[in-house]
């Protein structure tokens, strides 16, 4: 086999300190990781020659050898070490786990390459990596959010396979609300522990209802009866109950009425609710019978008279 410079291959003088030593390989095996070059078999040959490289100089005995034979250390593999020799033949050895969670960081997988390159014999070990988070959409409708709900959903997994789940939305949520099922994200790699799942809620418009916070706001019609002599009108709620609501007499049109602890629950509390706000309006008959209109106008010369309303020409 070809000698190889290891001095010059990490780019240090022969002088160099073990620190020196160290920043050179870091420096050049992030460069030349075949994970960084796929498809690219000079960098793998090249990451070959710097790991052996720095394997031999991190190693104050293996260094001494080297700096003693030179081109011929290989040659006396098997014949009595120096004075300063571990003992035996020299055997490859990989660089420290430390070493790697320093180049790549502790939990990363890593290639077919490196597994094949530097697994048996002592190479280190592949260790459990967690999942990535997953996130779903899912739309809700103002009256789920008012009571919650669940939902099954059909995940696909990055792997390709899929996965069929039941998820429970708890009231309160909100557009762009992340629920959070633990462990049901993607699996994790060599036992590692799995993601997450995060449901991401969208609410669906309603016609009837407008939502700020956690207070709705909703229109009511009053009979013009009612509104001028009082009563009592049904106001909706989203999960379908009809709650009554008292007019007093001479209750003006768009007048805004709230219904405390009658609104949505507050997400992560359900007990803490928002208020309902109903702005009642006047409801006019469309058909008059004759009695009716006789009434009102009898009504309208008492008003006019009174000064109630301005008269007409």
């Amino acid at each position: 086999m070809e000698f190889q410079d290891y001095y010059a291959t990490l780019g240090v003088p022969k002088t160099a300190s073990e620190k020196e030593i160290r920043s050179a390989f870091r420096k050049l095996a992030r460069q030349f990781h075949p994970d960084v070059n796929p498809g690219k078999p000079e960098a793998e040959a090249q990451f070959k020659r710097i790991n052996e490289a720095y394997e031999v100089l991190s190693d104050p005995e293996k260094r001494t050898r080297y700096d003693q034979l030179g081109a011929h250390w290989k040659d006396y593999a098997n014949q009595p070490p120096p004075p300063a020799s571990d003992g035996g033949p020299y055997q490859y050895r990989t660089a420290t786990p430390e070493d790697l969670e320093d180049l790549f960081g502790e939990g990363q997988p890593f290639s077919d390459f490196f597994e094949t390159f530097f697994g048996g014999g002592g190479g280190r070990a592949r260790r459990p990596w967690p999942g990535s988070d997953l996130e779903y959409p899912v739309e809700v409708s103002l009256a789920e959010v008012y009571r919650g709900t669940t939902r099954t959903l059909q995940l696909q997994l990055p792997d390709g396979q899929t996965r069929r789940l039941e998820v429970k939305i708890p009231p309160g949520v909100d557009d762009g609300s992340r629920v959070r099922m633990a462990g049901q994200g993607s699996p994790g790699g060599n036992g590692g522990a799995p993601g997450d799942l995060y449901l991401v809620t969208s609410i669906m418009p309603e016609q009837r209802f407008e939502r700020q916070g956690d207070d709705i706001y909703t229109r009511v019609q009053a009979p013009l009866t009612t509104m001028l002599l009082g009563g009592e009108v049904h106001v909706p709620t989203p999960d379908g109950r009809r709650l009554a609501l008292k007019i007093p007499p001479e209750t003006q049109d768009a007048r805004q009425f709230r219904l405390r602890g009658q609104g949505l629950p507050h997400l992560g509390s359900p007990d803490r609710k928002g208020d309902l706000h109903a702005e009642v309006h006047v409801h006019l008959p469309e058909r008059l019978s004759e009695q009716e209109r006789d009434l009102l106008e009898q009504f309208m010369r008492a008003a006019s008279d009174s000064g109630a309303v301005g008269s007409t020409a």
